[in-house]
């Protein structure tokens, strides 16, 4: 099966959707699944048929290392 951004996260069989404990109950969680290869796809848990964005191994990574950097910190609203 090709992963693609945009795809339907129904479409991804066979994999374990996650998200963070602190999001359980406020009803705004990004759920995480790991693919084949190291690719991670993400998607909104309030509608999980659909879409999926897809992130390489070094995508995520970088991600991941910016985040527990606080560099995405200004984001906040």
């Amino acid at each position: 099966m090709v992963v693609e951004n945009g795809i339907s996260a129904e479409s991804i069989q066979g994999v374990t959707w996650r998200k963070a404990s602190a999001s359980i109950g406020s009803g705004e969680c990004v759920e995480a699944a790991g693919l084949g290869g190291g690719s991670v796809a993400l998607r909104n848990s309030r509608f999980p048929e659909g879409p999926a964005l897809v992130f390489t191994r070094g995508e995520w990574s970088a991600f991941l290392v910016g985040a527990k950097a606080d560099e995405f910190d200004c984001l906040e609203v």
